[in-house]
């Protein structure tokens, strides 16, 4: 006998594969994802991901061959944590705090992950800030059998260009390929909204979805808001449109709620905003589409546009979106430093496996496997999920990935545009206004804002405290803050990763 112990997800192809296996599409959703895992399992074994499209983490009970399975989507959407107990007890869950709640736990700071932190702003690699406690990484599937546990690779992914097709080709795979994807997203008696900003990824979604109303977050300062370019694009696609305005006061009192929800520290500070986003839209819809995925599949990030600059050195540096502190800055405002404890260790294995492919794949690959699971798709999974919002990323999706696997970096990037082959494709729908707008980015106030004492109280109390004194050298800290407030407001990065996880530290050592 087969038995769900843990599940999160949604599988796209349910139909075909209620078809396939035998499983009633009659049932309720979670009584037929069940179904179908217990009934993949059966057929497939460890090989039961290759026949799944969607996004997931789960564990099985064999109750036959006494033993738990558990899983984790190729990309890494939903994440699942696992942790080995003195008694040689497996605690796991898809959430933190099932494992931090149960007999056996033993809480305890990993020290070394800070290192990691302060120059990638997220938890990157397998490792978490709980000692002991490990994520399943992407592609992987892990079996506990007789107080033991091993870890298999099932997927990663691979290149190989294709230079026998042009840009319309590749734009026309995309768009019939987008086109199947919006029919698998949602089930016919669902009913979905669509985040939406000033970019093509969620331009598009929105273009070839039937949702009747999109959201956007916009600020007060024009300089920082594309929820008017979101307006323009709901406009012209005839869909309503609601605009969540952030402000600042609303952006440093949920900081405390985001670190907590997170449940590891994240820098990005566009979490927070995607957090009120996420937060506000669940007032009216339980679900949601989001565009995340397409950039580093398609190359859109402006830096990409450097690679064959970069060429071989990317070995040296690249460890992914963000790199925000150099070691000798660490071992400056860190008590604790150790020399070994790198972040490009995170990513030599990527390099290993993409010998001879070009730059902008390499970047492109370390992004998709270390960024992307330790940054974004954390983000989305944890933030709509305390929020009651349930998030749907079609551009996410092994059938889009393999057209980015096999097309090559020319139609990704070029010397004027990110993205061709993408926003080629997104053209078919969207005025070219829109498929070839600039990438903005989901751009926060924060730089300005935490400079302004009327909201960094918080940020000047941690930042001072005796809890940054157990991890950082305060005069360092606060002299970072001290030359960001007086004019370098490049440090503002640097002050948000401190501030975060001093908030994150306090929430799960300090108050709970």
């Amino acid at each position: 006998m087969i038995e769900v112990k843990e599940y999160r997800g949604h599988i796209r192809n349910w139909e075909a594969l209620c078809e396939e296996l035998g499983v009633s599409p009659a049932l309720s959703r979670e009584e037929r994802e069940h179904a179908i895992l217990v009934k993949a399992y059966e057929r497939w074994g460890c090989d039961m991901a290759a026949h799944m499209h969607g996004m997931f983490a789960f564990a099985l009970w064999d109750d036959t061959e006494q033993k738990l399975f558990c899983l984790r989507d190729q990309f890494g959407t939903k994440p699942f944590y696992y942790y080995q107990t003195e008694d040689g007890r497996l605690l796991y869950g898809t959430m933190l705090r099932t494992i931090l709640e149960q007999p056996g736990f033993v809480k305890e700071l990993n020290v070394d992950m800070l290192q990691i932190y302060m120059s990638l702003t997220y938890v990157a690699g397998e490792d978490t800030f709980f000692k002991g406690i490990k994520k399943l990484m992407p592609g992987c599937y892990l079996i506990w059998k007789d107080g033991e546990y091993s870890i298999t690779r099932y997927w990663k992914p691979e290149f190989h260009a294709d230079d026998s097709k042009t840009l319309e080709d590749w734009a026309d795979e995309i768009h019939t390929t987008m086109a199947q994807m919006m029919q698998e997203v949602k089930a016919a008696d669902e009913t979905a909204e669509s985040f939406l900003s000033g970019g093509v990824d969620s331009s598009y979604v929105l273009a070839m979805s039937d949702a009747k109303m999109s959201n956007s977050c916009g600020y007060d300062d024009e300089r920082f808001d594309e929820s008017g370019l979101a307006k323009q694009t709901a406009d012209l696609l005839g869909r309503e449109n609601s605009r969540c305005l952030v402000t600042p006061e609303d952006y440093f009192s949920v900081v405390p709620y985001v670190m907590y929800n997170m449940e590891q520290p994240l820098g990005d500070a566009s979490a927070i905003a995607f957090a009120i986003a996420c937060r506000e839209t669940a007032k009216n819809t339980k679900l949601c589409y989001s565009g995340e995925g397409a950039d580093e599949f398609f190359g859109g990030y402006n830096m990409y546009r450097n690679a064959e600059r970069y060429g071989e050195n990317l070995k040296t540096f690249y460890v992914g979106n963000t790199n925000i502190m150099k070691e000798e800055e660490k071992e400056r405002i860190l008590v604790s430093y150790k020399p070994e404890v790198l972040p490009i260790n995170l990513v030599k294995y990527i390099y290993e496996e993409t010998e001879g492919l070009d730059p902008l794949t390499k970047m492109s690959d370390v992004d998709i496997q270390i960024w992307l699971e330790g940054d974004i798709y954390l983000n989305v999974d944890k933030m709509s999920t305390a929020a009651g919002l349930e998030i749907r990323m079609p551009l996410t999706d092994r059938r889009i990935f393999d057209i980015a696997s096999r097309m090559p970096s020319k139609y990704k990037v070029n010397e004027e545009q990110n993205k061709v082959a993408l926003r080629t494709a997104a053209a078919r729908v969207l005025p070219e206004e829109i498929a070839f707008r600039k990438k903005l980015g989901f751009i926060v106030p924060i730089r300005i804002w935490l400079a302004d004492e009327r909201y960094n109280q918080d940020v000047q109390r941690l930042l001072k405290s005796e809890i940054a004194a157990k991890f950082f050298k305060l005069d360092q800290i606060n002299a970072i803050f001290e030359e960001y407030v007086g004019g370098n407001s490049d440090n503002w990065r640097k002050i948000w990763t401190i501030y975060t996880f001093l908030v994150w530290y306090e929430e799960y050592f300090v108050k709970r």
